[in-house]
């Protein structure tokens, strides 16, 4: 059973040119993104956002979402 006060994480690739863009995608505490779970669209925007770093986006970083 989860705990619905438990933590959960986000990998967050944020825009090098618009901080207002990004990408969020559900992970575990180490960042790891389950790519099975993810529907065709989001695993197509994950691995976009994955080769863009250092070029569109930011180096992503896990944050907590309550």
């Amino acid at each position: 059973m989860i705990d619905a006060n438990a933590n959960q994480f986000e990998l967050r690739f944020q825009s090098l040119f618009d901080s207002g863009r990004g990408f969020a995608f559900p992970c575990d505490p180490q960042g790891q993104v389950n790519l099975d779970g993810l529907s065709e669209k989001a695993r197509n925007n994950y691995l976009y956002a994955r080769a863009m770093v250092g070029r569109e986006m930011s180096v992503p970083r896990v944050q907590t979402v309550h």
